[in-house]
Order: structure tokens, then sequence, then C-alpha cells
């Protein structure tokens, strides 16, 4: 009989190189988003109207986000099999902060030292340093960037992992911890009440929970209840994003966010379909440093990308036409990126490390650090 608590294949190091491209392709997907089809302050016009031939595939990437969760689903999984609460722990602060500070000093100094007004959070120093904690939303202080609302997610997300790591990791709790999470999720959805809701996180749970099903279906082989939750958490986000993408066209008006309800269905199917690709190791890619690189890339993309895009496309806006503006600003987004992940994160990260300590030595077959935020 098959030990489920035994890992059926690892690969090296257990760095799965398609998660990092499928990370950095959610992550240009937000940003395409944001510059093509949201970012009407920054541009002084509506991006829709500007690249009206990519809109409707731009809209698509305000679902970046959810790719995002799908992939930590099996990530933390993964990075918190075999560890205690106090490594877990260790290892997301190491993995969210360091990035993360940079980046709110960055807003800071963009919107304290210039005279940039475009997504102005309009915070006082002492904002600034309760956003610091990343837990200024439980003290009712808005985000310093408006990329920051999913990082509050993912901190719910860890918090409620670090239950399970601290009762022990293994098949059968997974499985018990994904139901409970689901039914917990389900009720609040139809209660509506807010506390439950802010604690279990309904329209985002399908996503965290179908990606550790996922990373039990990689690590011990098919069975019908992992596959059962994927499948409920498809038809739960598919309510999730459907309502997520009405939102923003009653904000914004459809001509300004012109994304059907059908491409909406696709978009969250080819997620999940590529998330499971990736689980039976049909979708495999060789470990390479370009692969490694954009995924280390990814986290700081999403921090930065707003900020960059506050600060160049107003400057290159009169001078250059409108692609050639967006596609300038993506590549020095992009390039910021690479500077932050290879000369101030990953220093940072390493300092912050237990020496003697290397990424994957905790837990054999874990991609550690790399695969689960943003």
């Amino acid at each position: 009989m098959h030990n489920r608590n035994r890992p059926r294949h690892a690969r090296g190091d257990g760095r799965l190189a398609e998660l990092d491209l499928l990370r950095f392709i959610a992550a240009l997907a937000v940003l395409a988003f944001h510059y093509l089809v949201a970012f009407a302050s920054v541009w002084g016009d509506r991006p829709a109207e500007l690249f009206p031939a990519v809109a409707p595939f731009a809209g698509l990437g305000i679902l970046g986000v959810e790719l995002f969760f799908v992939i930590s689903g099996f990530v933390i999984l993964m990075s918190a099999w075999g560890r205690g609460v106090g490594a877990f722990a260790r290892s997301r602060i190491v993995r969210l902060y360091p990035a993360y500070w940079l980046s709110l000093a960055a807003v800071a100094a963009l919107y304290g030292l210039t005279g940039a007004t475009a997504l102005d959070p309009r915070l006082s120093t002492g904002g600034y340093l309760v956003n610091a904690t990343m837990f200024h939303r439980l003290f009712g202080v808005a985000d310093a960037a408006g990329v920051y609302w999913s990082l509050w997610a993912e901190l719910r997300f860890y918090l409620l992992m670090a239950i399970l790591v601290v009762i022990g990791v293994t098949y059968a709790r997974v499985l018990v911890f994904g139901g409970l999470w689901l039914s917990a999720a389900l009720g609040a959805e139809l209660l509506g009440n807010e506390v439950l809701s802010e604690i279990v996180m309904p329209r985002y749970a399908p996503y965290f929970v179908a990606g550790m099903a996922l990373y039990l279906i990689h690590r011990h082989g098919s069975a019908w209840l992992p596959w059962l939750y994927v499948v409920a958490g498809w038809v739960m986000s598919l309510h999730s994003a459907l309502e997520r993408v009405h939102g923003r066209i009653k904000v914004a008006g459809f001509k300004n966010m012109p994304v059907t309800d059908t491409a909406v269905i696709v978009t969250v199917t080819v997620i999940f379909a590529a998330m499971a690709l990736v689980a039976l190791g049909v979708f495999r890619l060789p470990r390479s440093r370009v692969l490694t690189a954009l995924g280390g890339t990814t986290y700081p993309l999403y921090l930065f990308h707003s900020t960059l895009a506050v600060a160049l496309i107003p400057l290159l806006a009169d001078r250059l036409p409108p692609w050639l503006t967006a596609g300038a600003t993506t590549l020095a987004a992009v390039l910021l990126s690479y500077l932050v992940y290879s000369f101030a994160e990953r220093p940072i990260q390493r300092f912050l490390k237990p020496r003697g300590l290397s990424p994957a030595s905790t837990v054999p077959g874990v991609q550690v650090e790399k695969a689960s935020v943003p």
C-alpha cells in the first residue's frame, strides 16, 4: 500500500521551473491589466481607448492574482511539509518582507519627494509605518499601493496554514483542513457574515485549497478526494472571478473594462488546467538560469510596477506613442525588478536566513521560497 506521507516523486531540489514561468506570466498579466486597462489616472486618459485592440485580453490580467493564489496553495503546502511552526514562520517572513519594505520605501519616496498624484494613497508617515507591518488593514489603514491587497490575503492564508503546521502536516490532515476550509468559505458566502468572511476568505479560499489539493496529487498521485477539491475549487472560483470582474465593470463601465463572462470562465479554466498539468507532471520544463531569474523577478515586479508607472508614464506619454510608452515602462519595470531581486532582495534574504541552512535543506523536494507570493 502506498505511503501517503512519502513523496511519490521529487526532482532535484524540488524546484519546479514551470511554476517560475507561470508566476512570471501572472505578473505580466497583472501589469498588462494595470498599464493597458486600469491606470486612467496615470495616463490621463482611458487606457482601453488608447489600446482598443488588446483591452479585452489585457482586462483578463486582473485574474493574474488568482493564478498566484493557486500556485501559492501548491507551494506553501510544499514548503510547510515537515517543518515546525517556527521554521515555517521564519521562511515566510524572509520571503515576504524584504522586497515589500523596499517597495513601500519607493512608494513613500515617490509621493513624498515628487509632485506625483496618480494613485496617491494620501498616507501620513504613521500610515506608511503601519503599512510596514503588512497588517495595516487590521487597523483600518489603507494600502500604500493598490497591489498590497493580495498580500493581506496571503498573510491570512499563512496564518491558517500555521494552524495546520502546529497540528502536523500529513496527507489526511491536509484533506480534512481543505474540506473544512471550503465548507467554511461556502458557509461564509451564503451567510454573508463579515467576520467569518474576513477569516476564511470565501472569494479566495477556493484557489488556495485547489492549489493544496493539486500538490497532494503531485506528491502522492491521483485520488478522487483531492480531485474533488480541485473541481469544487474551480466551480467556486468561477463565481468569485465573475463577481470580481463584474465589480470592476460596474465601476469603470464595460467600455473601459471590455471583458465578457465567457472570457472570464475560459481564463479561470485555463488557470486550473495549467496547474493540473503541473501537478500531474505533464507540463515540465528543464531547470534554467533564465527561468530561475524570471521566478525571482516576479515578486518585485508585482510590487514595483505600479510605482514605476506613476513615475514614468506621465513623462513618456507626451513624447512617445502609447505603445512605445507602455513598452518602455514594462521593460523598465522588469529591469528594475531584476535588479531589486539580484542586488537587494537576495542579499537581504541570505543575511536573514539562519546560518548553515540552505533554501531547500529543511525538506527534500521543496521549492521553499520562490513561488508563493505574487
